[in-house]
């Protein structure tokens, strides 16, 4: 199964579209690295990955510059199950959570 995201501008009801973000191991080895599309979204990353920590990590500086930059920590516990980790942003705070 894969890992997937998704960029919110939660204080305005949208997508946030180009934003940088780098799918990386605890250790901070990138894995991968993908820009958000229109929709906010970038899919299919993990393919074969094994079992662990990650994390992704958004370069958020231009979208909401007093957060230059967050980073989700997650357990890859399970790989063939789908993981969505979306963010929440706002100019002064972020949320994530596990979505489906």
């Amino acid at each position: 199964m894969t890992i997937s995201t998704h960029v919110l501008d939660a204080a305005r009801g949208r997508p946030f579209a180009g934003i940088t973000v780098s799918l990386q191991r605890r250790d901070g080895t990138e894995v991968s690295s993908a820009e958000t599309n229109a929709d906010g979204r970038i899919t299919g990353w993990g393919d074969g990955l094994p079992a662990g920590v990650y994390r992704l990590v958004f370069d958020t500086s231009e979208a909401a510059p007093f957060f230059p930059e967050v980073v989700l920590t997650f357990d890859y516990s399970d790989p063939a199950q789908h993981y969505h980790v979306p963010l929440l942003l706002s100019p002064f705070a972020y949320s994530t959570y596990r979505g489906s």
